[in-house]
């Protein structure tokens, strides 16, 4: 099964050419993964008036590793630069407010995005619908902010997971001829060490805490799974699919720990 890296710089965050959009958008509620409330359209005071972080090199000390965990998918520069023009939120008669809809808005349709382009090279033989679903979807994020704000994200996503669904099935297939169905299991703190998990369906599964060092996940469907603190110390990951770096920053790893070579290793891993 070929698997090579996701070529689309555009859907890796830039954070120098945003503007700071998901310290702002985002809502924050205390607890371990963030020190302060915080709702949505509220700068974060870690937020300083170039739109860089102030506590950056040490945000997961400083209370805040949820920081480090989420990734826009390159949306944050796609608005900022694209959508507004290189606009400043701030001066916005409404502070900003159809600035952060719209990037809800976009960084869905960018995660979309990515997991199109994978499926195109993992898929081959449904090519002509993906290769359309992309370019539509390509399409939609270049719209105008007022069309994007209106868009029906849920019901766009609704039809492009049927085409990511159609993948999943040819590449586990191509590995188990009966692959594991855990899709959105309970499998919190699930002691999997060593399971052989090659071509299960794991989507949405609540991986939380779960023990999967040296687990082998080779073609395994990890779309929407929960992998906050999963262990995954010596986990074949190369090849399984549909795994984002936003997942990665969430889990506990190692040196032996394979990735998909789109995928970069956390620096807490070290």
């Amino acid at each position: 099964m070929p698997h090579q890296p996701v070529s689309r710089p555009d859907l890796r965050a830039d954070c120098a050419q945003c503007a700071g959009l998901c310290c702002v958008a985002l809502a924050l509620t205390a607890s371990d993964d963030f020190a302060i409330d915080k709702p949505a359209g509220q700068p974060c005071p870690n937020l300083k008036q170039d739109f860089r972080c102030g506590i950056h090199a040490r945000l997961r000390d400083g209370g805040f590793p949820g920081c480090t965990v989420y990734d826009c998918f390159g949306a944050g520069q796609k608005v900022t630069q694209v959508t507004f023009g290189g606009r400043d939120w701030r001066l916005a008669a409404d502070s900003g407010a159809l600035t952060f809809e719209v990037f809800a808005v976009v960084r869905l349709l960018h995660e979309l995005l990515w997991y199109l382009t994978e499926a195109l090279e993992l898929a081959p033989s449904l090519h002509g619908g993906l290769k359309r679903a992309l370019d539509d979807t390509e399409r939609l994020t270049l719209g105008s902010p007022e069309s994007l704000a209106e868009l029906d994200v849920s019901a766009h996503r609704s039809r492009i997971n049927d085409l990511l669904l159609q993948t999943s099935e040819l590449v586990r297939t191509g590995v188990s001829n009966a692959p594991l169905n855990r899709r959105g299991a309970d499998l919190i703190g699930a002691k999997l060490r060593g399971a052989d998990l090659r071509g299960a369906d794991l989507r949405s599964a609540y991986l939380i805490a779960a023990d999967l060092r040296q687990a082998d996940l080779t073609a395994a469907d990890l779309i929407g799974a929960d992998l906050r603190d999963t262990d995954l110390r010596g986990a074949a990951l190369a090849r399984s699919i549909f795994l984002t770096q936003m997942q990665v920053n969430a889990t506990r790893g190692d040196a032996s720990t394979t990735l998909p070579p789109r995928l970069i290793r956390p620096s807490h891993w070290s």
